[in-house]
């Protein structure tokens, strides 16, 4: 089973659309992200976590035929807007996809895209199936079946899902604080990919200082940088991080 890193650039990725590269070097391809969206890839299934509006050229970047489910981590535009990229996957098998949202951002999907999940006409018919995000999704691979948690966080004034795949892998692509309470399910995990938009505070996602201090308290083997703005250069950043971190970078994959 393999995790792709599918975009990991901030809501106007890397360079923004006019072209501001701020301070990351046009050089280093490291430096050109996409908007955030993840893919896990079994041998029976492909499932997204998100929908970037960068997600038509990821997806086709990385030759994916089929999308099984997709899970939603929330509702802003940068994690949400590609979705009608998926109906190409409906015409393929005439099948509805199964989608996994949370209440706030099931509510926006319906309200934004209603005609996604809802048949106005034999020739536009519904394409997506809209269902409530639970502990019991699952990832299926051959004979097995392998857990999703789902654990929500602040980001900001809105919630915020990440997932936690077999008890080793977390995705954490967007953060402003995480319960107490859950610090347990981050502990001594392989990989854990989090939120780090830049060097000072942010309200609504963590900084390099935040992603650092909660890095050291979780203790992953490998720790990934993802949500990266612009003031993030690949090179300067890999400079100032521990040897167990790494900053993330589109197309970066990780066997599990």
């Amino acid at each position: 089973m393999k995790f792709i890193i599918l975009g990991c650039g901030s809501s106007m990725g890397v360079p923004r659309p006019d072209g501001y590269f701020g301070n990351c070097d046009p050089n280093n391809k490291k430096n050109y992200r996409t908007r955030c969206s993840a893919l896990i890839k079994s041998k029976a299934e492909n499932i997204l976590i998100d929908t970037s509006p960068d997600l038509r050229q990821q997806l086709l970047r990385h030759n994916i035929k089929k999308i099984d489910k997709v899970f939603y981590s929330h509702m802003h535009a940068d994690q949400t807007h590609g979705i009608n990229d998926l109906r190409s996957f409906y015409i393929n098998r005439r099948k509805q996809i199964n989608v996994f949202a949370d209440y706030a951002t099931s509510k926006y999907l319906k309200n934004s895209f209603s005609y996604c999940f809802k048949s106005y006409s034999k020739e536009y018919p519904a394409t997506l199936k809209l269902n409530k995000i639970n502990n019991k999704m699952y990832i299926s691979d051959k004979n097995k079946k392998i857990s999703i948690k789902p654990i929500s966080v602040d980001h900001g004034k809105v919630k915020s899902n990440c997932f936690i795949i077999d008890k080793k892998l977390a995705y954490i692509s967007d953060i402003s604080d995480i319960s107490n309470k859950d610090f347990k399910y981050f502990k001594n995990l392989k990989y854990l990919i989090i939120d780090c938009l830049w060097y000072n505070f942010h309200p609504s996602h963590f900084n390099l200082e935040k992603s650092l201090f909660f890095i050291k308290k979780f203790n992953p083997s490998k720790a990934i940088l993802t949500n990266l703005s612009p003031v993030l250069d690949y090179n300067e950043l890999k400079k100032l991080l521990p040897k167990n971190v790494m900053p993330a970078y589109d197309g970066f994959t990780i066997s599990l």
